[in-house]
Parts: C-alpha cells; sequence; structure tokens
C-alpha cells in the first residue's frame, strides 16, 4: 500500500490545521492507521492511532485534547486534525499503517509496515 501525506505547513502559535493521508494499492479498511512525528535532532513519536473502524482512538500524552484523527474508508483517507498548535508540535509528520492491529493502545512504531513520505508542519511563535 502507498501512502501520501498532505495539508502540512506554515501556522502561528494556537491555530489549527488539518493533515490528510491518502492510501492506494490495498484495502484500506483492513488497516489499523497511525501518525507520527519527527522533529529534527528528536526521536520519532507517536501522535495517533486509530483502528479499522474508527471505533478506537489513542493519542500520545503530548497532543492529547489539541489532536484528533479520524478515518473515512470510502476515501481511503485518514485525518488528522490539529488545534491549539504549539512551537514545539513543529515536525515533519507521517502517516502509517498497521495490517494486523498489533498497533491497538500501542504508541510503538514497529507493527506498522508502510509509511507515507512525510509532511512538514512549522508552528511559529
Amino acid at each position: 500500500v502507498q501512502l501520501q501525506a498532505s495539508g502540512g505547513g506554515l501556522v502561528l502559535a494556537g491555530g489549527s490545521l488539518t493533515l490528510s493521508c491518502v492510501a492506494s494499492g490495498g484495502t484500506f479498511s483492513s488497516y489499523f492507521m497511525g501518525w507520527f512525528r519527527q522533529a529534527p535532532g528528536k526521536e520519532r513519536e507517536f501522535v495517533a492511532g486509530i483502528s479499522r473502524s474508527g471505533g478506537s482512538l489513542y493519542y500520545g500524552d503530548s497532543v492529547k485534547g489539541r489532536f484528533t484523527t479520524s478515518r473515512d474508508n470510502a476515501k481511503s483517507t485518514v485525518y488528522l486534525q490539529m488545534t491549539s498548535l504549539k512551537p514545539e508540535d513543529t515536525a515533519v509528520y507521517y502517516c502509517a499503517a498497521d495490517p494486523r492491529g498489533w498497533s491497538l493502545y500501542s504508541a510503538a512504531a514497529r507493527p506498522y509496515d508502510y509509511w507515507g513520505q512525510g509532511t512538514q508542519v512549522t508552528v511559529s511563535s
């Protein structure tokens, strides 16, 4: 499966941004999906995960209450709505697909077999 993330950009602190990730070449509804981010000089960080139906959602501690993930299986797309953005949210954001469901309620990157190319989010103060 191929994943294409988009929607990144430059935003002021306190602002909002919505990322999209479109999947192709696979059965999107069979994948758990996740979002990760990586800032320069830092390790990759789990941001959010969503189950196949969208009924289970889970978030990294640093984004709880500010970010929301959702999916539209008919459009093979997963979204990450980001609000109350902070400068420390600046990073490259990646979407990823887990075909086995091992990522449920986990922040680990290992269950994800497929990764998108990333989209840059920059939050200025």
